[in-house]
């Protein structure tokens, strides 16, 4: 062995060594998150500012157009109702599947992300057959006799938070069963041998035991529920009109500065959520998820 070869091999070397060779498997990673993800951010702040001209006009007229706020205040209401919807559907069922067999949970849970199979394009189509005047609910209801007209059930809220919330119902059920799966049953059990009721039991330690997996899943389905596009877009009406709605709308106008603007905005929003979230719960609960 060559001298160069010793020295570079000598022991005091050698923490420089395990300390840099982690920074170099970083960096493929990093750069590939510069180019894809803060590159692309960086030009679309800079375009919101600079296009057709350098001034702030497009964000004044976010905070200046009631329209525009209005248009914020229904994706934050229909991003909270699917995470609520999402959360009453998810639980009993992530419940069920935790307390099942292993083996039968699984293929039960093929079930549930069988949603991710089919393109989201193709599932909003079949829930507009669905729900549509003519549609499959409203021909058997009124062949039936128990309507004497269609309901209402297409290009509504309603319809929006049912596309939504069946593309959102897997996130939330696999947050809530990984952490119900990590959950104690012989804390269940002693709590009943101790005289507890079944309401008691649950209230008091089931539901805090499992809350970690309601606080990711929430926060997952309220996050992506922010950004739907397609689903306001087909099965929605023009009151429901989402932050990505109006995006592609603007983009589609090639009104570039408002259309970046309001995307800068979402962005904004997302980020101050995750530091409420920080702030009022903390990132450490989700680390308490998974079996232990």
């Amino acid at each position: 062995m060559t001298v160069a070869a010793t020295r570079t091999l000598s022991p005091a070397r050698l923490p420089g060594l395990l300390v840099a060779a982690p920074l170099l498997l970083l960096l493929p990673g990093v750069a590939l998150i510069l180019a894809l993800f803060a590159y692309p951010l960086l030009r679309l702040v800079v375009q919101s500012v600079t296009d057709p001209e350098p001034n702030l006009d497009s964000y004044r007229s976010v905070l200046q157009d009631p329209t525009l706020w209005l248009i914020i205040r229904t994706t934050l209401v229909v991003a909270a109702e699917c995470t609520a919807l999402t959360l009453l559907l998810a639980y009993p069922l992530g419940f069920l599947l935790s307390r099942m067999p292993r083996r039968w949970a699984n293929r039960l849970l093929l079930l549930v992300l069988l949603p991710f199979w089919t393109s989201l394009l193709v599932r909003m189509y079949a829930w507009m057959v669905l729900l549509g005047s003519h549609g499959v609910i409203n021909e058997a209801l009124v062949g039936s006799g128990l309507l004497a007209h269609p309901l209402p059930l297409l290009y509504n809220r309603f319809a929006v938070l049912i596309g939504m919330s069946h593309y959102m119902l897997p996130f939330m059920v696999l947050s809530l069963y990984s952490t119900m799966l990590s959950i104690d049953r012989s804390l269940l059990e002693a709590a009943g041998t101790m005289g507890s009721s079944l309401p008691q039991t649950f209230f008091r330690i089931y539901l805090p035991l499992s809350m970690p997996g309601v606080y990711a899943g929430c926060l997952l389905v309220f996050i992506l529920s922010m950004g739907f596009y397609i689903t306001p877009a087909l099965l929605g009406s023009p009151q429901d009109t989402t932050i990505a709605v109006y995006i592609q709308q603007q983009i589609e106008l090639l009104n570039w500065a408002d259309g970046t603007a309001m995307a800068v905005v979402l962005i904004a929003i997302i980020g101050a959520l995750f530091v409420l979230y920080d702030r009022l719960l903390g990132f450490n609960r989700l680390l308490a998820l998974g079996p232990s």
